[in-house]
């Protein structure tokens, strides 16, 4: 959280980040072109930076996609999630200069328009070994390249997180027309399955990751309170709550979380206002509620932020009775502090 909009909101943990980022694509680059010339030693400068590049980019794309499932999965992989933009970035500008050095190798000495090139000189697409893959490559581009550019907090704020959330989901699509590149390219022009290996198993191990995590959370949404009083219903014995972390209610398709913090309980809304992270899945550091996607803090007494922030979520009100915690649906306006309970 910040007062103001900065380039980068620059920290230890972000620096780490982004240095590991920046040595690792350096080692694969470095490797790649080190196996390439001792297997291939024929090969042409332009072609090994538009695989090296192309790989890598699509290495990073399946880290990216992967990093959500994992930390639904483990919060163990949570400090991979918080500069995941950083990545998305680095990844889209690695797209980026695979797609120049293809457009200039494979258009640039033609007379027509190298952009133009690109979607006329191969019109077969009722033909899958000579489809125009390469059309499918700049579309996804072109998403990598929305999302680079609205990944920082101000365009979140500027154009509402709704709206945010739904341009970045479109990288599911992008994926999809990735895939499609490259399977429909290594059809026409490799013949060593590396490549194709390389893509299934990556596309097979996303699924089965956000099939787990997809399974994990239709369990905790179809969990069932029927003991109800009054608008309340019974979710967990007083014993339960671990202090300073919260336990997850799916109440009336609301997830509702509720803390335990100095001896008293507060419910509020379990998704941020940031970018919609589980907030009873992060922990009270210095009297906040405290999101463990970025770090985004709320009072837990009446969900607001603290000042001079002004996010606000919803709360709920809690009883306790013979040591049973008993929690209503109900919300109450967001930032408005419900009656306090204690253990």
């Amino acid at each position: 959280m910040g007062t103001s909009y900065v380039a980068v909101g620059w920290n230890r943990q972000k620096k780490i980040y982004d240095w590991l980022i920046f040595f690792g694509c350096v080692f694969y680059l470095v490797i790649f072109i080190s196996l390439t010339t001792v297997f291939n030693p024929n090969y042409t400068f332009e072609t090994v930076l538009i695989r090296s590049t192309s790989t890598l980019a699509v290495l990073l794309l399946h880290v990216i996609l992967a990093i959500g499932p994992l930390c639904r999965i483990n919060k163990k992989f949570l400090p991979l999630l918080y500069n995941r933009r950083h990545l998305g970035v680095t990844m889209f500008t690695l797209a980026l200069l695979h797609g120049s050095f293809s457009v200039v190798q494979f258009h640039a000495l033609s007379d027509v328009n190298p952009l133009v090139s690109l979607f006329t000189s191969n019109t077969e697409f009722d033909s899958v070994s000579q489809f125009p893959f390469q059309a499918l490559g700049f579309f996804a581009l072109i998403i990598f390249f929305l999302m680079a550019i609205t990944s920082h907090d101000f365009w979140l704020h500027t154009i509402g997180p709704r709206v945010w959330k739904t341009l970045h989901m479109f990288v599911y699509l992008a994926y999809l027309l990735v895939i499609m590149h490259i399977m429909l390219g290594v059809i026409q022009y490799e013949s060593n399955p590396v490549f194709f290996l390389f893509v299934i198993i990556g596309a097979v191990v996303l699924i089965i990751l956000h099939l787990i995590a997809g399974q994990k959370e239709v369990k905790k949404d179809k969990e069932r309170f029927t003991l109800q009083k009054e608008g309340f219903f019974f979710v967990a014995k007083i014993n339960e709550f671990e202090e300073s972390r919260a336990k997850i209610f799916c109440l009336d398709k609301e997830r509702i979380a509720v803390y335990r913090h100095e001896g008293k309980l507060y419910a509020l809304h379990n998704v941020c206002k940031h970018q919609g992270g589980p907030l009873g899945e992060g922990k009270i550091i210095d009297g906040c509620i405290t999101c463990p996607w970025h770090g985004y803090q709320y009072l837990p007494h009446n969900g607001q932020s603290p000042p001079p922030f002004h996010e606000k979520v919803n709360t709920y009100n809690i009883i306790i009775r013979d040591d049973e915690v008993w929690l209503n649906p109900k919300p109450n306006p967001e930032g408005e502090a419900p009656p306090e309970v204690s253990d």
